[in-house]
């Protein structure tokens, strides 16, 4: 799948219209939704991530998952994109995709992106992640 392929799929699920009395939503950020005439909050695969976290704290993405119906794919694709990051001193982390070594969000370790920048004059700065401080 492409990368604007992915792009598309998660703005599809972006929820329009509410679900009690199906009026139009009006996006707060985060995640959330409200509904212009009922006042209900919605919210989309983000705003429940980010709400399970924020009432649990850090917790494994299976775990999130079976807590809020939003498939791993979907937390990977959250945590590849910075908008959730995997907190320091956990047991598990995501791997650069060029050299492999632990990052806490997004694509590229920073020394991957340096390099990338260097020989090519390319930049991938907006999927850099941060590798931990240290690690377990």
């Amino acid at each position: 799948m492409q990368k604007n392929d992915l792009e598309k799929l998660f703005m599809d699920k972006k929820p329009e219209v509410c679900p009690e009395c199906k009026r139009k939503l009006t996006y707060k950020g985060a995640g959330r939704y409200m509904c212009d005439t009922c006042q209900r909050e919605v919210l989309d695969d983000f705003g429940k991530i980010k709400a399970f976290l924020d009432e649990n704290g850090p917790t494994p993405a299976i775990t999130i998952a079976k807590a809020t119906g939003v498939d791993r794919d979907t937390i990977n694709y959250y945590l590849r994109k910075g908008r959730v990051e995997i907190p320091e001193g956990s047991k598990f982390y995501l791997k650069c995709e060029k050299c492999g070594c632990s990052i806490r969000y997004g694509r590229y370790c920073p020394d991957c992106v340096k390099v990338a920048a260097d020989k090519r004059g390319i930049s991938l700065t907006e999927e850099m992640g941060e590798k931990p401080k240290r690690l377990r």
